[in-house]
C-alpha cells in the first residue's frame, strides 16, 4: 500500500487513495496511527478545495462581521447552533478561557423527530453573510459522508464488521465547528485552545496548516502537527474511547499562540465532531476487554447523557 511521505518528528500521512484499491491496507495504517497517537493524517482525501475554499470565505465572512451583528445569532442556549463569542469555552480543569469565537451548525431533522427536543433547528446568518447555509452547510455534508467512510476503516481494523458503525451515527447530534482564532498581540494566560480531549467519537479537522496544533505524547512531551496541505488531521474522541476500552485512546492537544513573527495573523479551522446517535448505548465492546484489559467502564451510558454531562464540564450547557 502507498502512503505519502512520512513528517518530520509526526504522523505519516495516510492516502485516502487507498481507501478504494487497498482498502485493508489503508484500514490497518490509520488503526495503527490512532493506537500510537490518537490522531492520523490522511492526504488525498477528495473533498474539493474550491468548495472548502468556499466554506472558509463564508466563515470568515461572518467572523468580520460587527460584534453587534454577531450576537443577534447567539441563541438562548450556548454551544450546539450559531454563534459563541470570545470568553465562553474554558478547556475543563482551565481557569482562563479560550481565545476564539466559533459557530456551530448541527444535523437538520424533521418535523416531530424523537431527538428534537435536544437536538435545534440550525440558524444561518444569510442576511448579513449572503451564502453562508449554501457554502457551509455543504461543508457539514462532505465531512459527515467522509466521517462515514473512516469509521469503516475503524471498524475492520477492530475486528468488526465494515458497517458497524452506520447504524450507530446515522442521525447523530454530529456538530460542524468554525473555528475563529484572533491575531495575539502579546504575551498572557490564555490560550488559543487549552489542553483537552474531543468528548465525540472521530473528529476531523481541515485548517490544520498554520502552526498551533500540539499532542500530548505518552511522555508528557508536545508534538507539534503541521499536516502537508490540504490534509485532514483525524482524531480519536472519548466516546470511542470508551467504547473500545481505551484501545484507541482519545489524546489529549492544544492550540499554543503562534510564535512572534505570526502573532498578526488570525488562525480558522472547521473541526467536525462526529457523534453517537443520541439513544446509543455506549457499551464496551466485548472484544475490547480481556484478562489483561478489564472493563473500564462496566455501567453504560447513552451518547446523549455522556454529551451534555460534559458539556456542562466546559461551560457550554
Amino acid at each position: 500500500m502507498s502512503q505519502a511521505p512520512t513528517l518530520q518528528r509526526g504522523i505519516a500521512p495516510v492516502s485516502f487513495a487507498d481507501f478504494s484499491r487497498d482498502f485493508d491496507g489503508f484500514s490497518k495504517a490509520l488503526g495503527d496511527s490512532f493506537a500510537r497517537y490518537g490522531f492520523a493524517v490522511v492526504a488525498d482525501h477528495g473533498i474539493p478545495q474550491d468548495r472548502i475554499d468556499l466554506a472558509l470565505r463564508s466563515a470568515k465572512q461572518f467572523f468580520a462581521l460587527p460584534e453587534e451583528t454577531k450576537l443577534k445569532y447567539k441563541l438562548p442556549v450556548m454551544g450546539q447552533r450559531g454563534y459563541t463569542p470570545f470568553g465562553i469555552e474554558t478547556a475543563k480543569g482551565h481557569a482562563h478561557y479560550d481565545l476564539k469565537e466559533f459557530w456551530h451548525v448541527g444535523r437538520d431533522l424533521p418535523e416531530g423527530h424523537r431527538y428534537r427536543d435536544h437536538m435545534p433547528d440550525n440558524v444561518w446568518p444569510d442576511a448579513d453573510a449572503p451564502g453562508f447555509h449554501k457554502n457551509v452547510g455543504w461543508l457539514y455534508g462532505a465531512l459527515d459522508a467522509m466521517g462515514f467512510k473512516v469509521l469503516e476503516a475503524i471498524a475492520v481494523w477492530l475486528g468488526l464488521d465494515r458497517h458497524f458503525f452506520e447504524t450507530t451515527v446515522s442521525e447523530g447530534n454530529s456538530i460542524l465547528r468554525l473555528l475563529h482564532y484572533p491575531p495575539v498581540p502579546k504575551d498572557g494566560p490564555h490560550i488559543r485552545a487549552g489542553a483537552h480531549e474531543d468528548i465525540n467519537v472521530i473528529t476531523l479537522l481541515l485548517g490544520a496548516e498554520e502552526a498551533g496544533l500540539e499532542v500530548k505524547e505518552k511522555d508528557g512531551s508536545w508534538l507539534a502537527i503541521n499536516p502537508p496541505p490540504g490534509s485532514l488531521v483525524i482524531n480519536i474522541g472519548d466516546m470511542l474511547q470508551r467504547l473500545t476500552n481505551h484501545r484507541l485512546p482519545s489524546t489529549t492537544h492544544r492550540v499554543v499562540n503562534p510564535s512572534p513573527e505570526r502573532r498578526g495573523f488570525a488562525r480558522y479551522s472547521t473541526p467536525f465532531f462526529l457523534h453517537f446517535n443520541s439513544d446509543y448505548l455506549i457499551e464496551t465492546l466485548p472484544n475490547c476487554v480481556d484478562a489483561e484489559h478489564p472493563d473500564r467502564y462496566p455501567t453504560p451510558i447513552t451518547a446523549n447523557e455522556y454529551l451534555q454531562e460534559r458539556l456542562r464540564e466546559i461551560k457550554l450547557a
